[in-house]
């Protein structure tokens, strides 16, 4: 089942009842009567195909299902904030974020034109804030509207991952983990974390998502993914994110075969002569070059291509004189296959920290727990190797 189905009332219901263990109690906190919260908490129940509570004769004792659901709803209602926001109006808000238009949300969500423009009017009023302005046939959100559709998406994959453990508990694996796989950990860390993490547990959806950093920092801060894995941040900017360290990776400086410095044990001033081609200023690749060359008092290399993708970097050197600084992890069947050659690695102190990426209000699921744990197994035999 999916969240829409739900009743945010009825949710805030059963979370008060996990609360405070009663359902008089409950019905006091939430302004509803003690028959209509029992008779939401039966709906839940039906719907969930689950029971959350043990009726006793002094209180309601949360079951499995209930001490995994109690927590999630909790969180997703700490998003969510306002008692003004109604399952409506909080898909029909995501969907017009996501769409940019009435039309689009409407198709979407499957809700008519007027029911999406009702339900965002009328959040609007409730909150006293502008959250979408016209743009000829588009919307957009103003920046009250995007902050609260980033909460909205953050609650929605709280209720999500509850549900989905719920339903793991009745044996139906819906779980699923979306990861932003930035270059570096797609050399071996992340393929080697997937077929460990696989072999225990196929049932379970893996999303990978490759990209830079500045293409998957957005998503994961808005929910769309659960963990970025790669090079790390210092300083992290980002306050809502946390960082953790997998293993340190020190690169190095790469020609093609054939390239005049091949095979030459080029000294800095050497390599300052080529052009090179790397990632974008803001990369730990970027700044390591800059502040290697500037620490021997020369002048920047040109770079007259910038790109993150190896690739194209590969392409571009394979073409031409251009030299690379890369992780030998991430070349090295360009290197067993005889295309690339290693100039000089880097000294120590210019080695990048590889790791993941969450968002500080992350609870993480029993499966996204083993996988994070998988991930640390995998740096460890990566430190092994190296």
């Amino acid at each position: 089942m999916d969240i829409w189905s739900l009743n945010l009332r009825h949710l805030r219901a059963a979370a008060k009842i996990a609360e405070l263990g009663t359902v008089n109690a409950a019905a006091i906190a939430v302004n509803l009567s003690q028959p209509a919260i029992t008779q939401a908490l039966g709906r839940l129940e039906m719907q969930l195909g689950a029971s959350l509570f043990e009726r006793r004769h002094d209180g309601m004792i949360p079951t499995q299902a209930g001490e995994i659901l109690a927590p999630r709803i909790e969180a997703a209602l700490a998003h969510i904030r306002s008692p003004h926001v109604t399952m409506s109006r909080l898909r029909a808000m995501l969907a017009l974020a996501e769409t940019g238009s009435y039309a689009g949300a409407s198709q979407e969500t499957g809700l008519s034109l007027p029911s999406i423009h009702r339900a965002v009017s009328d959040l609007a009023l409730a909150l006293r804030r502008p959250l979408v302005v016209r743009r000829g046939k588009f919307v957009i959100t103003t920046e009250a509207g995007t902050q609260l559709a980033r909460e909205f998406r953050l609650a929605q994959v709280e209720l999500e991952a509850g549900l989905s453990e719920v339903a793991a508990l009745r044996g139906h694996e819906t779980r699923r983990i979306s990861i932003g796989a930035m270059p570096l950990s797609r050399a071996r860390i992340l393929p080697a974390a997937v077929a460990r993490f696989l072999a225990r547990r196929p049932q379970v959806r893996l999303t990978i998502v490759e990209g830079s950093r500045a293409e998957l920092v957005e998503p994961l801060r808005n929910g769309t993914l659960d963990v970025m894995v790669g090079a790390l941040r210092d300083p992290l900017v980002e306050t809502d994110l946390v960082q953790q360290p997998l293993f340190d990776d020190v690169p190095a400086f790469f020609a093609r075969s054939g390239h005049p410095l091949a095979g030459t044990a080029p000294q800095a001033a050497d390599m300052a002569r080529y052009p090179f081609t790397l990632p974008p200023h803001g990369a730990p690749l970027r700044d390591s070059f800059e502040r290697y060359f500037a620490a021997r008092g020369l002048a920047l290399p040109l770079v007259p291509v910038e790109c993150g993708s190896v690739m194209m970097i590969r392409q571009v050197m394979m073409g031409g004189d251009f030299l690379a600084l890369l992780s030998p992890d991430q070349v090295q069947v360009e290197i067993e296959a005889g295309w690339l050659s290693e100039l000089a690695r880097l000294p120590g102190e210019f080695a990048r920290t590889i790791g993941m990426t969450t968002r500080a209000s992350l609870r993480p699921t029993e499966v996204q727990a083993e996988f994070f744990a998988d991930l640390e197994t995998a740096a460890r035999d990566v430190g092994v190797k190296a």
